[in-house]
């Protein structure tokens, strides 16, 4: 075991491959791209909306469909039952995000210039530990929206978890929410990070004497 443990420590300590270098640096480019593209989109239907309701939730920003009158008007709708006003001042994510997809592009580009395994594998967790946490703020978001219901609302529903994943039958209203090129870009740079990283690992774990 402690053979194996100082095997572990030697291959960490190893300059990254120059491929992998090049690879991780370019991999910055699509979660650059992340910020162009809504990361999320929800949209309701219902028989007097036979366009639709849309929402696209960027990294930084809220963007509604017909030209952003579709919040205003999901934000009508959602008063009549007491759920709280979708406004970006009430998504503090938003504020986050940013800074987090910056600090992970310059922790990648760190990586790619100076770093060794180690750095790839610390890169790694902390893109799994902002992955996980960002997804689950958003599941506590979408459950305190539909749970936090104002006792005097004009129409009493019980409260109710929106879709996360998929489409969802609300009263008359069909929800679909579901990920976007935004998040598609994130996949990209998570699993070529994960890919490089385990591959860079494996021929190094093959050099390596025990």
């Amino acid at each position: 075991m402690t053979a194996i443990l100082q095997k572990w420590t030697r291959v960490l300590d190893r300059p990254i491959r120059n491929g992998v270098r090049l690879g991780i640096a370019l991999l910055v480019l699509p979660l650059a791209a992340s910020f162009l593209f809504p990361l999320w989109t929800i949209r309701m239907e219902a028989p007097q909306y036979p366009q639709g309701l849309s929402m696209d939730i960027y990294a930084y920003r809220l963007s509604g469909g017909h030209d952003g009158r579709d919040i205003a008007e999901i934000n009508n709708l959602n008063h009549y039952i007491g759920m709280m006003k979708i406004e970006r001042s009430s998504i503090p994510e938003l504020g986050w995000i940013p800074f987090a997809f910056g600090f992970l592009a310059l922790l990648s580009l760190r990586a790619a210039a100076l770093g060794t395994l180690r750095d790839l594998v610390d890169l790694c967790v902390l893109l799994a530990y902002v992955t996980v946490f960002f997804f689950g703020r958003f599941v506590l978001m979408l459950y305190n929206f539909g749970h936090r219901l104002a006792p005097e609302a004009a129409i009493k529903v019980e409260p109710f978890m929106p879709v996360v994943i998929g489409t969802k039958q609300i009263a008359n209203f069909t929800t679909h929410s579901l990920p976007n090129f935004g998040t598609l870009f994130l996949v990209v740079f998570a699993a070529g990070v994960a890919l490089a990283t385990a591959r860079n690992i494996g021929l190094e774990w093959k050099r390596t004497d025990a």
